[in-house]
């Protein structure tokens, strides 16, 4: 019904609720699995998508292995795949308040 309503607004030119299912922190990471996927599906090695999306440097084959950036970047390679594979249904889900 939420989604109605923002809906509804949008249309009638009223100022639009705001989407209470995502947190700004969820909605960043969302966008930043998305880049990295895209740059993976373009032929973007990890440390390339990790440069982009972390403003990163180029780093030594050792400092590369090393780095939390790779193990970012893998999971978010890891969590797009899984929400191509029909994890976005979640997000049409309302979030559970705590």
């Amino acid at each position: 019904m939420e989604a109605v309503h923002r809906l509804l607004a949008a249309l009638h030119g009223r100022a639009i609720p705001p989407d209470t299912r995502l947190t700004r922190q969820q909605r960043a990471r969302l966008r930043r699995m998305l880049r990295a996927f895209d740059g993976s599906r373009d032929g973007a090695t990890q440390q390339e998508i990790a440069q982009i999306i972390f403003n990163l440097r180029r780093l030594s084959r050792d400092e590369w292995q090393a780095s939390s950036a790779r193990h970012a970047v893998m999971a978010l390679l890891r969590d797009a795949r899984s929400m191509i594979a029909g994890g976005y249904r979640k997000l049409l889900r309302h979030r559970r308040r705590p």
